[in-house]
């Protein structure tokens, strides 16, 4: 199946790494080979501490217990958005955020943080990311593994067998 171009059409052709990447940020957080990518990028711009937040932040949600997400709560806190984290995120309101609010936490209390750091590296950190060394070059040796002999055998065998 084409699309009014003659280019296979998408909803057929699922795409993978790289390619993936680049149509979303979300398509890249959602993939671990991604995720450690642009984190190799953001700790040459040293803003590493983004996408670990937002990381922690996706775990937390999934914190099941109060106890646990006390300490889960306060692990982000101290590490991202206390005064004297080891690794603070630059968000607004963060100065209002204090440690009694660790007391009755919620897996939505970092929501709003999150989605200004995500925004943050979307609009940001993501679009320099595309441009970068370290995204090109993993396209590149993506793409010569696609074009290597066998990868170009096996094509070649399901052409033959679809064109029969």
């Amino acid at each position: 199946i084409n699309d009014g171009e003659g280019h296979p059409s998408s909803s057929h052709q699922t795409l993978k790494g790289t390619s993936k990447w680049a149509t979303s940020l979300e398509s890249l957080l959602e993939d671990p080979e991604g995720v450690k990518r642009f984190r190799e990028f953001l700790k040459k711009e040293f803003s590493e501490e983004n996408v670990l937040f937002w990381l922690a932040c996706e775990e937390f949600k999934k914190t099941q217990g109060k106890k646990q997400m006390q300490e889960k709560a306060k692990e982000i806190y101290m590490t991202f958005l206390s005064s004297k984290a080891s690794s603070q995120v630059n968000v607004e309101g963060q100065s209002r955020l204090s440690e009694t609010i660790l007391e009755t936490p919620h897996p939505l209390m970092f929501q709003k943080l999150q989605d200004q750091i995500f925004n943050l590296m979307k609009y940001d950190s993501y679009s320099r990311f595309l441009k970068s060394d370290i995204f090109l070059n993993h396209k590149k040796s993506e793409e010569q593994e696609e074009n290597s002999p066998e990868a170009q055998t096996a094509a070649k065998r399901a052409s033959r067998i679809y064109n029969t």
